[in-house]
């Protein structure tokens, strides 16, 4: 049975798009650094894509833009990114295995949802990887034209560096317009 292990990057970002892969995988593949994506340094992500790339029977990556995002949500936006990346395969699956709790049906291909697919599933634990690394590459080339942000070191994460950025620079055309940018004000009750 042909199965594609699906799974996303960059959800909890506060920019840039969302990716996700689908990988389907010959049965015998196996490699030793092979896990979730957030388990792995860069180096080991990098070798590890030539190697997904090199042995995987198909893959596709896709994404869903901040504007696609703020328009029908980051769930939805991620299942909408997997669908595209399951169209994009040249191989049709017989079954899709989805890391995580949720899914939107697509075209009637069973699935079937992993907690922790990444750690779990050797298919899923490849899709974390090349969605992980597409969207690295991507929040790279971004960085080149918004410095200020530090995208070469946060990836559009909430980090304390980007979000002062944000404060300073304001947002850009690649931030998530729906999401919350900068910590609220704290409320202080005088008695």
């Amino acid at each position: 049975m042909l199965e594609a292990g699906c799974d996303e990057a960059g959800r909890g970002c506060l920019a840039g798009p969302v990716f996700a892969a689908a990988v389907i995988l010959p049965a015998d593949f196996w490699l030793e650094d092979l896990d979730d994506s957030k388990k792995t340094s860069k180096d080991q992500r990098e070798q590890l894509r030539k190697e997904i790339e090199d042995g995987a029977l198909a893959f596709a990556v896709s994404y869903c833009t901040p504007t696609t995002i703020d328009k029908i949500n980051i769930l939805n936006a991620s299942f909408e990114a997997m669908h595209h990346a399951i169209a994009k395969l040249d191989r049709d699956p017989e079954k899709l295995l989805i890391d995580g709790n949720r899914f939107k049906p697509f075209k009637g291909i069973p699935f079937e949802c992993i907690i922790k697919g990444d750690g779990k599933i050797a298919s899923i634990a490849a899709a974390s990887i090349l969605a992980k690394t597409y969207r690295d590459d991507y929040m790279e080339r971004k960085h080149r034209k918004y410095p200020y942000y530090a995208w070469d070191t946060n990836k559009g994460y909430p980090t304390l560096a980007h979000r002062l950025a944000i404060e300073k620079y304001g947002p850009c055309s690649l931030h998530r317009k729906s999401f919350q940018l900068l910590p609220r004000p704290v409320q202080t009750q005088l008695f």
